[in-house]
């Protein structure tokens, strides 16, 4: 995954700081009203998440992401989790998204921490709400690639303050899984249509969307496209 192809999916958004000016003692410590970390540039997408323990827990999660680069296996891309984008949202995770390659070379004991991305991208799961429809389309076509490690430390957020163990977050991987209500709710809030955009997306991309349960269990791996077999996509039927 290179940051150049994913910042270059962000068209026309370009460099948008996550937060404005801090005071000069907390930014950096060198006195430079910059931010530190929270300057980079960032974007914003949208998601389902699941937990992995119990697929009836699901929430409307929303990402603001930035690349953190120069490590040995390629960047990272680091994200804070959010219940809604409002200015009082609550915080409730972390995400961290890796590529394909850096994936396949961790161990399977590592591996069962990790989720694939190519379900919530073809069925319409995410969306960027902030990017045109291309740009959003360019952008979903490097996710794709992806896979991500979440943990929600908020794991209820109806609660005052974070209460209970985090929750180690799944994807949606196949059709049936999602709360209806839950995705309802998303569309009807960001007014979007999730059958059109995965009508849209497999038509673009050639693509059918996965096929994969649930997982039986915590030390389950993940898979991005089938439940057996070698595990690789499904050309689009005409």
């Amino acid at each position: 995954m290179d940051r150049r192809e994913l910042l270059g999916a962000l068209g026309a958004l370009g460099a948008v700081p996550v937060c404005g000016a801090l005071p000069a003692a907390a930014a950096g410590h060198g006195g430079k009203d910059d931010g530190g970390p929270m300057s980079a540039p960032h974007f914003h997408f949208c998601g389902i998440h699941m937990a992995k323990k119990n697929k009836n827990i699901q929430f409307v999660t929303q990402h603001y992401c930035a690349a953190h680069t120069g490590g040995s296996e390629g960047d990272v891309f680091q994200c804070v989790l959010f219940d809604g984008t409002g200015k009082n949202a609550k915080l409730v995770g972390v995400e961290y998204l890796i590529s394909e390659g850096a994936y396949a070379k961790l161990p399977d004991a590592e591996k069962k921490y990790w989720h694939a991305h190519t379900y919530e991208v073809l069925g319409g799961g995410l969306i960027a709400p902030a990017m045109s429809a291309e740009d959003e389309m360019k952008f979903m076509k490097v996710v794709i690639k992806t896979w991500g490690k979440a943990w929600h430390t908020w794991p209820d957020p109806s609660t005052a303050v974070p209460v209970g163990e985090p929750l180690l977050i799944w994807s949606l991987m196949g059709d049936g899984q999602v709360d209806e209500k839950v995705l309802a709710q998303r569309d009807k809030e960001f007014k979007v249509d999730t059958a059109k955009i995965r009508e849209a997306r497999t038509k673009e991309l050639g693509l059918e969307v996965p096929n994969v349960p649930v997982p039986k269990d915590m030390n389950t791996i993940g898979r991005q496209w089938t439940e057996t077999g070698t595990d690789k996509p499904t050309p689009k039927k005409n």
